[in-house]
C-alpha cells in the first residue's frame, strides 16, 4: 500500500468500525423504540440483566464507558422506573446499580430486539456470530494492550 492509499478514507478499519456501528445502532432504533430505550440504555440493561446489584465502576468497566459517561445515563434509567441508584453500605464511596422490577420486566419484552434487527438487515445468524467473535476477540487484544501501557 503506497503513503496515500494509507491514509484514504475506505482504507481504515477505525471508519468501518465506526460506520458500522452506527448503522447497527441504527437497526436497533425502531426496536428499542417500542421498548422506550435508548442503545445505550439497552446495552446497559443487557449487562444489568448477566448480573445484576453492581457497582458504577464494575458496570463501567462491563460497558468500557468512564463514570462521566456512566452516570447520567444511570440517572436518566433511575428516573424511568428501570434502576435504583443506592449507596453501599458497606462502602459509601461506591453507588450500586440494582434492576427495578420495571427493569427486570423489561428483559422479556427485549428478547427479540437483536433477532429482529439483524433480520431486517437480511444478515444470517451464523455471520453474524462470527464476526462478533472476533471483533470480541479485536477488543480484548486492544484492551490488552492499551493497560500494558
Amino acid at each position: 500500500m503506497n503513503r496515500d492509499d494509507a491514509l484514504k478514507l475506505d482504507n481504515q478499519t477505525c471508519f468501518a468500525l465506526y460506520a458500522c456501528s452506527r448503522e447497527i445502532t441504527k437497526l436497533y432504533r425502531p426496536f428499542l423504540d417500542e421498548l422506550g430505550l435508548t442503545y445505550t440504555q439497552y446495552v446497559a440493561l443487557l449487562a444489568l440483566w448477566e448480573q445484576d446489584d453492581v457497582t458504577v465502576k464494575q458496570l463501567g468497566a462491563r460497558m468500557y464507558l468512564d463514570s462521566g459517561t456512566l452516570t447520567p445515563l444511570l440517572k436518566k434509567m433511575d428516573a424511568s422506573g428501570w434502576i435504583e441508584r443506592v449507596r453501599d453500605p458497606l462502602d459509601e464511596r461506591n453507588v450500586r446499580i440494582r434492576l427495578t422490577e420495571d427493569g427486570m420486566q423489561l428483559k422479556e419484552r427485549a428478547y427479540e430486539v437483536p433477532g429482529k434487527a439483524f433480520c431486517r438487515a437480511g444478515v444470517p445468524a451464523e455471520e453474524t456470530e462470527e464476526l462478533r467473535d472476533r471483533l470480541t476477540a479485536l477488543l480484548r487484544r486492544i484492551h490488552q494492550s492499551t493497560m500494558e501501557e
